[in-house]
């Protein structure tokens, strides 16, 4: 089953009977909202006493909810506090307040928050509705539709006074935020015999396509011929061979130029030095870096990005093979440092050594940043 979302400014009236919704907000913002703001979602099946009494009832610790009607509405508190993990959205909390109060057909979210939170609240509402799924039955063509609309509090600085009408402009923005992020998801639930380095490049493509760019690629022994020997050591051992992929945009009047390098190995057993049969499953998921990149590319420029913008793909399988790289082999990087060996399990700075190099030598990109899983050493 595929679910779409719809961003909508306001709130449409349903019938929770028929189209289940699910009320989301901080303590505070929930407190402060009167009832005729938010009837349109729970008549005639919720009273304003009804509504009073859930909401006065809530205590997160760190979230709670409470049902209005059966299970199909409910409201539900965010956390009180907001960690250094946390952005002042409480995203995390959304996302999986959202994953647990709803209920699987065409309804409602409706998210109480200050405008600055908009943005990161909608996105973590597509974060919670992944597009991947290879369960039996599930692609029976049963499509549902989840309407995701806001209703704006003042913030303590606007003095009551701040718009609390979203754009039209605002609203797409959000819609291609969430289609970069369920794009990421998507790649990174992928298991490999899918989502290998082929299955990635045709990924880019598609997205070049639907932005009108057409990617650099360099693959196999060209990364080799041209010195790439941290994206070509890691991959060469897999049968389908590594790559570099580059997408760019590069507007009319731009003074800047900024590249984001992503981690792409679509699979780590570690090559060599090789993981064990616990610590192997959920490898799939060493391409989040590269993922999220191109997630986030697709909505940079769709929301019409001003400055250079490249991101680069660094892709491979750091699979075991009669070529596969072994402890003590010595590698040239792009950068012309040689790397000697120890580990091959520390394939992730290889590969991105690769693609920060090209990003300052080629791109000329004045700022740099990379993105990739997080490696167990640095936690050590």
């Amino acid at each position: 089953m595929t679910t779409k979302l719809v961003f909508r400014n306001g709130l449409t009236k349903t019938d929770p009977h028929q189209s289940p919704v699910v009320i989301i907000g901080q303590v505070k913002h929930l407190l402060g909202l009167k009832f005729q703001d938010i009837k349109n979602k729970l008549e005639p099946r919720v009273t304003e006493e009804v509504f009073k009494v859930a909401v006065s009832s809530l205590h997160p610790s760190p979230t709670d909810s409470c049902s209005l009607y059966l299970n199909l509405a409910t409201v539900a508190a965010l956390p009180v506090k907001c960690s250094r993990h946390n952005t002042p959205s409480r995203a995390h909390a959304i996302t999986r307040l959202v994953q647990s109060c709803t209920v699987g057909v065409d309804e409602s979210i409706v998210i109480i928050c200050e405008r600055s939170d908009v943005y990161a609240s909608g996105c973590a509402v597509a974060r919670a509705f992944p597009l991947y799924s290879r369960k039996t039955g599930s692609n029976s063509g049963d499509n549902s539709t989840v309407s995701v609309e806001f209703v704006i509090v003042p913030s303590n600085s606007d003095n009551g006074e701040e718009n609390v009408e979203l754009s039209p402009e605002e609203l797409r923005i959000l819609d291609e935020a969430a289609t970069g992020i369920r794009l990421a998801a998507r790649i990174v639930d992928a298991p490999c015999n899918e989502m290998n380095v082929d299955g990635f490049l045709q990924e880019i493509q598609e997205v070049g396509k639907a932005l009108n760019i057409a990617p650099t690629i360099i693959r196999g022994e060209e990364l080799n011929e041209r010195g790439f020997g941290g994206i070509y050591g890691v991959g060469k051992a897999a049968l389908v061979p590594p790559a570099l992929a580059v997408l760019s945009h590069t507007p009319q009047g731009a003074h800047s130029t900024v590249a984001w390098v992503g981690k792409g190995i679509v699979y780590d057993t570690g090559g060599l030095s090789i993981k064990g049969k616990t610590a192997m499953p959920g490898m799939k998921r060493d391409c989040g870096g590269a993922a999220g990149i191109l997630g986030a590319f697709y909505a940079a420029v769709k929301a019409d990005f001003t400055q250079n913008l490249h991101a680069v793909f660094c892709l491979a399988e750091n699979a075991v093979g009669p070529n596969a790289t072994k402890p003590d082999d010595i590698h040239t990087l792009y950068s012309g440092r040689t790397v000697e060996i120890n580990n091959t399990d520390a394939e992730g700075r290889l590969v991105l050594s690769d693609g920060v190099a090209y990003a300052q030598k080629d791109l000329k990109a004045n700022i740099i940043l990379d993105m990739a899983t997080l490696t167990g050493a640095q936690v050590r």
